[in-house]
């Protein structure tokens, strides 16, 4: 994990049938299924990373609640029992990661890291006072624009405006199927829905599960954040101040995926690897 070692790490890409619904997972590391690979070489660690998202069909899928039942699904469907787990969680996916804690104690999970969380007063927010009159009362009136205008748009003509939108934010993406996907009308609709029901049922702080795992929760909040502004953080300090609350002093935006990826990669390792050590060998 030391930042001056350079190694190519293999990714790639499957899809599994879990609750139901075709799941993506991007896999890191020389490892297909864990399940079934009793070799030496079997990692005896997991890091599950839960972004801004079998053994029953789950009811409501798309919906808050539905996610965080479908993430317990693949924990415990995919992934061998006694397999340590250390889970990332980044903004709504900090919420799924303390509601795992909470109703998967089962999990061999030693810690958790959360990113620009989301995990209270979602609406009171300075972007969710305007994203919730959006998402919650004139949703509906979204779909259709959003229908007419992007279903009849051939794949090429999206590919375009995908590649014209990374190059105007200097991005390089590595995977444009995904981009593509998210020009999909069902896909545009299952994400308002989600969002509303972030913005209506993100609310009240889960104190009583924080307190509980306290010792294993990293919190990284940043200092000029729209969906969970300093207050927030200051809070959290007052209310848990043995916790590790920590405040960005990098001036990292709440969407660092888009440039500041691999500066937050290197200090989430740095973060971990004292924790290696609970790895048992």
């Amino acid at each position: 994990m030391d930042s001056d070692i350079k190694e190519e790490i293999p990714v790639h890409e499957e899809f599994i049938l879990c609750c139901g619904v075709e799941t993506q997972v991007l896999k890191c590391g020389l490892w297909t299924d864990l399940i079934n690979d009793q070799s030496a070489n079997r990692p005896k660690l997991l890091i599950f990373i839960i972004t801004d998202p079998n053994a029953q069909e789950i009811k409501d899928i798309y919906g808050l609640r539905g996610q965080v039942e479908h993430k317990l699904a693949f924990l415990r469907t995919h992934v061998p029992k006694e397999m340590k787990l250390v889970v990332i969680g980044h903004s709504i996916g900090c919420y799924i990661s303390l509601q795992i804690l909470k109703h998967g104690p089962e999990l061999p999970i030693i810690r958790c890291f959360l990113l620009f969380p989301t995990i209270e007063r979602m609406s009171e927010s300075p972007n969710g006072k305007i994203t919730t009159p959006l998402v919650c009362w004139f949703r509906y009136a979204l779909y259709i624009p959003v229908y007419l205008l992007l279903k009849p748009w051939p794949v090429n003509i999206k590919s375009l405006m995908v590649r014209m939108c990374l190059r105007m934010m200097n991005l390089q993406s590595p995977s444009e199927f995904s981009l593509l996907n998210m020009l999909e009308p069902s896909c545009l609709v299952n994400v308002a829905y989600l969002a509303s029901q972030e913005m209506m049922e993100v609310v009240k702080r889960d104190n009583e599960t924080i307190k509980e795992h306290l010792s294993k929760l990293t919190f990284y909040y940043g200092t000029k954040d729209a969906w969970c502004p300093k207050e927030y953080y200051e809070d959290m300090k007052r209310d848990f101040p043995e916790g590790d609350i920590r405040l960005c002093e990098k001036m990292m935006p709440h969407a660092f995926v888009l440039h500041f990826h691999r500066e937050m990669a290197a200090m989430v390792a740095a973060w971990l690897k004292d924790d290696l050590s609970k790895v048992q060998h």
